[in-house]
């Protein structure tokens, strides 16, 4: 799909940025809120809604201001604030990747490769990242900038107010990989521990935000820093591994667990299998860049490696199977899943160029720059 993702800036309370991202976003947010096609099987939608109660109250027991976010951009698009966050929880939503053709409203897939010095051209740390949904998610994208009084300011690219990556002035970039941790629970869900993850002003802070003790699950989250700091997070619900990179080496995660200490976490052993191919691809193009002389990774390398179509239809740049492309949203099935959109972040610099759909179209990208 052509067009730039549309930006939108938004600013005051933390009620006030989620209502304004709720008005800008409501056709986004009505359709989330009507989910009882989607509803897991045996599950009425009162009781989906209990459910998300529960949560909501773990989430507003020690984070008010999440719970303020989504009930502003409740109010903003005019639906309940319930239901909205509901439609926050993956956890009670999320289907195993490897059951295609099942409903399945979030069908995260993403790819990260991270490199610094020596290998880099510049002598920067650069962070690359291909984000996958259900191709018809392509044109719910927004990018945010967030501003409220007291916290770094935000930049995000994702759907309405849910955050797929983002970065901050004091530093940080966060991007990441969904995972299928078998030990989710009742606690703040992963898709809005992004948003708090992304106030922190440190690395140290942005590991013990993903690490929360009262989290419902996690995802692997890659976190950046422009001291040059890079932590990678590999989370479940009660569990998780922190590998800090250290000068010289590189980064490279999917959609599986890779730790040995939490492999028993895996609760899709087929998709892993598959999510190592993409895996295994991005860390040799990373491998051959290390073998070969220092400074050979440029934005142009890294762009051409989030275009990668080596082993597809488990490629690094992913695009939909012939004749998927109208798969309605909520029913997204494999063949509809596709690189929706892309990023290569200058995290040394604080400067973030990014496009909507596949890399390997060519298209100019947006840039995003912290002053």
């Amino acid at each position: 799909m052509a067009g730039r993702i549309p930006v939108l800036r938004v600013a005051g309370s933390h009620r006030d940025v989620g209502r304004a991202v709720g008005a800008a976003t409501a056709p986004v947010l009505r359709e989330a809120v009507a989910f009882d096609a989607a509803l897991p099987p045996g599950r009425s939608r009162d009781e989906q809604l209990a459910l998300a109660a529960r949560y909501r109250d773990a989430t507003r027991s020690a984070t008010p201001w999440l719970v303020a976010e989504i009930d502003g951009a409740a109010e903003g698009a005019g639906v309940d604030p319930l239901a909205l966050f509901a439609a926050s929880i993956e956890e009670i939503w999320a289907v195993r990747p490897s059951q295609a053709g099942t409903a399945e409203p979030v069908p995260g897939r993403c790819s990260d490769l991270v490199a610094g010095p020596p290998l880099t051209a510049d002598g920067h740390l650069w962070v690359a990242h291909n984000n996958d949904l259900g191709a018809a998610s392509e044109a719910q994208l927004v990018a945010v900038e967030w501003h409220v009084p007291g916290d770094p300011a935000v930049f995000s690219i994702g759907i309405g107010p849910w955050i797929s990556v983002g970065w901050n002035d004091a530093g940080l970039s966060l991007t990441g990989n969904e995972l299928t941790p078998n030990d989710e629970r009742i606690g703040v869900p992963r898709l809005l521990m992004v948003r708090e993850q992304l106030t922190a002003r440190t690395l140290d802070d942005a590991v013990a935000a993903t690490l929360r003790p009262d989290r419902a699950s996690s995802y692997n989250t890659v976190l950046a820093h422009r001291d040059g700091g890079v932590a990678n997070v590999e989370g479940s619900a009660g569990d998780g591994v922190v590998r800090r990179l250290a000068d010289g080496e590189a980064l490279a995660h999917t959609n599986h667990y890779v730790e040995p200490a939490m492999l028993r976490y895996e609760g899709d052993p087929a998709y892993a299998r598959r999510s190592a191919i993409r895996h295994g691809r991005a860390c040799a193009l990373l491998g051959g860049a290390a073998a070969g002389r220092p400074g050979s990774v440029t934005p142009a390398v890294l762009r051409a490696w989030l275009s990668d179509h080596a082993n597809a239809p488990d490629s690094i740049c992913r695009h939909p199977a012939a004749g998927s492309e109208d798969v309605a949203p909520g029913t997204a099935s494999e063949g509809s899943v596709a690189t929706v959109f892309w990023c290569l972040a200058d995290v040394t610099a604080g400067e973030v160029a990014y496009g909507r759909g596949n890399p390997c179209a060519g298209h100019e990208p947006q840039r995003h720059r912290f002053t």
